[in-house]
């Protein structure tokens, strides 16, 4: 599609990337060349934190209000009770309503890292909670004042619950009241505040369009709906996925040091593409940067890594992660920036005779590890695979074998080749470092 726009925000989507499809094209950018308009996206609260997956949406609320605009998050405390069922092949768990407002707190503390509430200006930002106006619905008022715009024979027709059916896999009533009250927002929202423009990933698309032909029919108003790709890395893998599982946006979650590495490890091929979505560099210099080749690209990964992590975690944090990971990749050192997992004595096993313990190793191979206490006393120990697994550098027991039979894992820069290895409690004492592969470290160390 060739179209050249005239707003600064639909500019910014189309050149940076953000884009997938939009209801009206002209339509929209017109409308966004008269400042302060709104719009919003909604974030379920399913899990006490949003994972980079979401950062996309959360970019471009901010771009929305760079450019002018108020962007509104939508906190849903209502739909969440119903679940998404958007491709998905199963129900989502239900949540209690302590839950999701305990979800609801743990999100919310990322927003303020990227759009601006409460300032007075035309712009500044609202967030809101769809619980508001769905929790206290009257049933068969809703039926006959909503429920009769919707068909049951379009709705069967959305690819999101199409999918769905054609797998023969069940989709409960419950889910399939998802659309309608998500529909119903962007009425609300349009009602109470004059928001003229929902936005998400091209997965809702099914649903913004409910919204928008819904507040058509109700409130004769015209609306527009836009969504960004859903993005997947070069290697087929989803955004927001990593080894050791999600990458999550809260710090208490995942510290600075893990998020910054994530951006670090990106491979070549998606360097400038997560310039351009994922920082505010200039367009032509995330061109530049992404054009890079060979060892040059990894300058590349660093900038990727330091300006998402600022725009999230603040400028210290991302050059504290930084200097962390040029003290344990180039120097061989131990940062203390990275992830550390603290032990209590539960962790371990209680052995009668530390000699005894020695089984397949000599004391001089263990010693080239560990610096342990000898002699014939009472002491617990507790086994490298375990520590590999609590460390979150293997995901099993099997994972961590492979990982040391196939030399990948280190303990202290140095190879581990014995899966059976024992460590006792007092080698903990201070941390020890444990690698996995190249990229991924990790600190234990025993409580007090």
């Amino acid at each position: 599609m060739t179209y050249h726009p005239k707003s600064d925000f639909i500019a910014v989507m189309m050149e940076r990337g953000y884009l997938s499809d939009c209801t009206d094209y002209q339509g929209l950018d017109e409308a966004l060349m008269t400042p302060g308009q709104s719009a919003y996206i909604g974030f379920d609260a399913t899990a006490t934190s949003l994972h980079v997956g979401s950062l996309i949406q959360i970019m471009m609320l901010r771009w929305f209000q760079k450019t002018g605009h108020k962007p509104i998050t939508l906190m849903g405390g209502g739909t969440t009770k119903v679940g998404d069922p958007s491709f998905r092949a199963d129900e989502r768990p239900l949540l209690t309503d302590d839950q999701i407002d305990s979800n609801i707190a743990g999100i919310k503390k990322v927003f303020a890292a990227y759009i601006d509430y409460d300032t007075g200006a035309e712009n500044s930002a609202m967030m809101l909670n769809n619980a508001e106006w769905l929790d206290d619905l009257n049933y068969l008022t809703f039926l006959r004042d909503i429920g009769r715009h919707f068909s049951v024979n379009r709705m069967l027709s959305f690819e999101s619950v199409k999918s769905r059916l054609d797998r023969e896999q069940s989709l409960s009533f419950l889910e399939f009241n998802y659309m309608i009250l998500q529909a119903y927002d962007f009425l609300e929202l349009n009602r109470r505040y004059g928001c003229v423009l929902q936005m998400g990933g091209s997965d809702q698309w099914g649903n913004i369009v409910n919204g928008i032909d819904l507040t058509r029919r109700v409130l004769d108003h015209e609306i527009y709906g836009l969504t960004s790709p859903l993005l997947t890395t070069s290697d087929g893998k989803k955004m927001g996925k990593s080894q050791n599982g999600a990458i999550w946006l809260n710090s208490d979650m995942l510290s600075p040091y893990e998020f910054w590495q994530f951006w670090r490890n990106t491979t070549d091929a998606d360097v400038g593409r997560f310039l351009k979505l994922y920082t505010e560099l200039p367009v032509d210099e995330c061109n530049r940067l992404g054009a890079l080749e060979g060892s040059e690209v990894n300058a590349a990964k660093v900038i990727l890594a330091n300006e998402v992590t600022a725009l999230l975690h603040g400028r210290a944090a991302a050059e504290a992660a930084e200097a962390t990971a040029r003290e344990v990749f180039e120097k061989g050192g131990v940062g203390d920036d990275l992830p550390t997992v603290v032990l209590s004595l539960d962790d371990f096993t209680w052995v009668g005779a530390a000699p005894e313990m020695a089984g397949a190793m000599s004391t001089t191979e263990r010693l080239q590890f560990i610096k342990r206490l000898t002699g014939d006393k009472k002491e617990y120990y507790i086994s490298a695979v375990s520590l590999f697994l609590k460390s979150g550098l293997a995901k099993s027991g099997k994972d961590a074998k492979r990982l040391i039979a196939e030399n990948g894992a280190k303990i202290d820069d140095q190879p581990l080749t014995d899966a059976g290895l024992m460590i006792d409690a007092a080698a903990l004492a201070s941390p020890i470092k444990l690698s996995a592969g190249k990229k991924r470290h990790a600190l234990v160390q025993l409580e007090g």
